[in-house]
């Protein structure tokens, strides 16, 4: 029986680019693979059949010679020039097919490369600082340096970790990778190098003052921008200004986690600022202008009219909180609190009895009155 042609197997055309190949293979081999079909001997059949096909299809060489001559060129029959052995012949072997290998290449891929593995095992830790500012240094922005303690990098051997006149030597055991692959049946494990730690490289002879590492433990200090309008809980990331790697390794970052203390005056909701101001009975009652702070240290003047209730709020357009990169402002929302006089002279409760008999007769509370109106009504209609 004629083998199937393999641009015909793979569902893809004679053009087909190489993403293209791969692409298809994956969907193909993820849904006939033999785990996912157990005991399924056609679903097995097809998964050698397209591993086949991708094997000659994914390398160049193959592909040409394949494109010039068909299925001749792999059968055996053209002695010397068969390429790497053929493919397999009855049962199917894993590591002929060449599907090792392309397993090899997708678990690569997902893990960011080997290279990248090896580099990802040296970076530098993060590292977390919390900032404490006031309400208004985050209304205005502030530049402040902090210190932190971490790891930098060892400047006698500049952060190779090998004594000078000497450098860090391949890895024999995983020859660089940091990881050890070993293949069981159809799945590859993989494992973190036990010689080298990950590392890919070994030193023989270490740098004396940071052991083998690269970096030793030191304090910084770093300058830090605060912007005008940042908000409680904000996080600033300072790229590689973590730990420094081992072995030269890239640093890690420092996150600045802010936190805004209290204000004695103002309360913030977001842009904007809320602060409650007590007034006397008698400006509440006959009006009057009040004075009030505010957080860009100039004072706002308020007018308050006559019988002003407490719980009434005035707002300040304009005068709240800095918009975070941005040049506007918020609003200020002042909140009246009508304060009850205390510590009475004779003569002051002497004119608050008189006016309270005038004001049985003038109506001058309209909302205490029809409160008390209604309990009335309430307990007359029981």
């Amino acid at each position: 029986m004629a083998k199937q042609d393999f641009y015909e197997l793979l569902g893809i055309p004679r053009s087909a680019k190489a993403d293209e190949i791969k692409k298809t293979y994956r969907k193909l081999a993820m849904k006939y693979h033999p785990d996912k079909n157990p005991g399924d001997k056609e679903a097995e059949k097809k998964f050698k059949e397209i591993s086949e096909a991708y094997d000659v299809l994914k390398d160049d060489k193959k592909r040409a010679l394949y494109d010039q001559v068909g299925h001749a060129a792999f059968n055996g029959g053209m002695g010397a020039g068969a390429p790497h052995g053929g493919f397999y012949q009855g049962d199917f072997d894993f590591q002929s097919s060449g599907f090792g290998n392309i397993f090899d290449d997708m678990f690569s891929e997902f893990m960011g490369g080997r290279a990248q593995q090896a580099e990802a095992s040296r970076r530098g830790a993060d590292l977390r600082y919390n900032m404490e500012i006031s309400l208004d240094e985050a209304f205005r922005g502030i530049k402040k340096n902090i210190k932190i303690p971490s790891n930098a990098k060892c400047e006698t051997c500049h952060g190779s970790g090998a004594t000078e006149g000497t450098k860090p030597e391949t890895c024999p055991t995983c020859h660089g990778n940091g990881k050890i692959h070993a293949r069981q049946g159809f799945f590859t494990i993989e494992r973190t190098c036990s010689h080298c730690h990950g590392l890919g490289e070994i030193i023989r002879v270490p740098c004396k003052t940071c052991h083998g590492s690269g970096r030793i433990r030191k304090e910084k200090t770093i300058a830090v921008n605060i912007p005008a309008g940042i908000e409680e809980g904000a996080r600033i990331r300072l790229a590689g200004e973590g730990e420094a790697g081992l072995r030269g390794g890239i640093n890690g970052d420092l996150y600045i986690f802010l936190h805004i203390k209290p204000h004695k005056f103002f309360h913030r909701e977001g842009t904007n600022i809320f602060c409650q101001v007590p007034i006397s009975m008698a400006t509440a009652s006959l009006g009057g202008e009040i004075e009030v702070p505010a957080i860009d240290e100039h004072s706002a003047r308020v007018k308050v009219p006559a019988g002003t209730q407490s719980g009434k709020q005035f707002r300040l357009k304009g005068k709240g909180m800095s918009i975070l990169r941005s040049s506007g402002r918020g609003d200020m929302y002042i909140q009246i609190q009508v304060e009850t006089p205390i510590n009475l002279s004779k003569r002051q409760k002497e004119i608050l009895e008189e006016f309270r008999a005038l004001e049985e007769k003038s109506h001058s509370s309209p909302l205490s009155e029809g409160f008390f109106a209604k309990i009335r009504d309430f307990w007359d209609k029981r």
